[in-house]
């Protein structure tokens, strides 16, 4: 049925015809905006093939933690698509916005892509950094997100944890370690893109600890001559889930629009998207020859759980605190 007669077959039977396209407000974390920039109009086309229906999607980036709260707090977001299962869990266990079994109800536990934390360095790699210890060698300024607002913070943080357990150490050394990491770090920016400018255009610090997407997006946009990608031996693997919010989508009658939206992320085109965006799709062989294989561990394999992980280190009072305070 062509457009034109859908139209005219709608101010015939019910007095009016559609005005707007559809719209969906993907709520984010800081690192994803040019992936969206690319992935967005992909969708939008492909459900205009499919349907006939026009459909924009807007953005919201920040700091992933801010942003879920943001959506607790009350931004309308149909679909949150974040860095961390933890982010999400917020709106179910605070907001009450999404079922606890909110993993289960797409693929791989929603997980559609995934990117280990790497270090980027500036060319020639002056300080000789290669591995988590040199990161705390004297007169080592090192670039990290603020772990208490930003997901890619949280890895950085449980990174450098982990190394040191999954090596065989205790927590103690694991405390010791992260607690001279962080005397390191000269400033905590709220969100991984603000501290991409604090390294990249501030020119302040010798490594910056981020995502491997956003590390070839740096030299994209600032100069392959001007940097250089630091594989640590063993480094934590950030998995990045996505999900509808129920009460938004069920209130503004966006559901199948949005679930459409969040399937299209785990298709052959938005694996080969998330590929071309450095980010290592979860379901597909897309890109994968593209990427160096790494010794990684998960947050879950490392610390039991996000929650555990929260509990004790990012909660207020927790160890963080402890060790940024002192």
């Amino acid at each position: 049925m062509s457009r034109i007669i859908r139209h005219l077959l709608l101010v015939a039977l019910f007095g009016f015809a559609p005005l707007h396209a559809a719209e969906l407000l993907n709520a984010s974390y800081d690192v994803t905006r040019e992936f969206y920039k690319e992935l967005n109009p992909a969708f939008a086309q492909y459900w205009k093939d499919k349907t006939g229906e026009s459909v924009t999607i807007n953005q919201s980036h920040g700091g992933s933690t801010k942003q879920a709260r943001s959506v607790v707090d009350g931004l309308d977001a149909d679909v949150i698509t974040m860095n961390r299962s933890a982010d999400i869990d917020i709106l179910a266990e605070k907001g009450k916005l999404i079922p606890a079994n909110w993993q289960t109800r797409l693929p791989n536990n929603s997980v559609y892509s995934a990117s280990p934390t790497v270090f980027l360095v500036r060319k020639g790699n002056p300080k000789q950094i290669k591995d988590w210890d040199d990161l705390v060698k004297p007169g080592v300024a090192v670039i990290i997100p603020n772990p208490k607002t930003s997901g890619n913070g949280k890895y950085s943080y449980l990174g450098a944890w982990g190394t040191v357990t999954q090596k065989g150490g205790d927590a103690n050394k694991a405390k010791q370690f992260v607690n001279d990491l962080f005397k390191h770090v000269p400033v905590l920016d709220a969100g991984g893109r603000g501290a991409t400018t604090t390294f990249a255009q501030r020119e302040l610090g010798d490594v910056l600890l981020t995502f491997e997407n956003e590390v070839f997006l740096i030299q994209q946009e600032f100069g392959q001559n001007k940097y250089e990608v630091v594989y640590p031996p063993l480094t934590v693997l950030a998995e990045n889930p996505v999900a509808l919010v129920d009460k938004v989508v069920d209130k503004k009658g966006t559901r199948k629009l949005a679930q459409a939206y969040l399937e299209f992320h785990f298709s052959p085109q938005g694996q080969a998207i998330a590929a071309k965006h450095y980010l290592r799709p979860q379901v597909s062989d897309a890109g994968q020859s593209n990427f160096k294989k790494l010794n990684t561990f998960t947050v879950k394999q490392a610390f039991g759980s996000w929650s555990e992980a929260e509990n004790t280190h990012f909660n207020d009072g927790g160890i963080f605190d402890q060790i940024y305070q002192k």
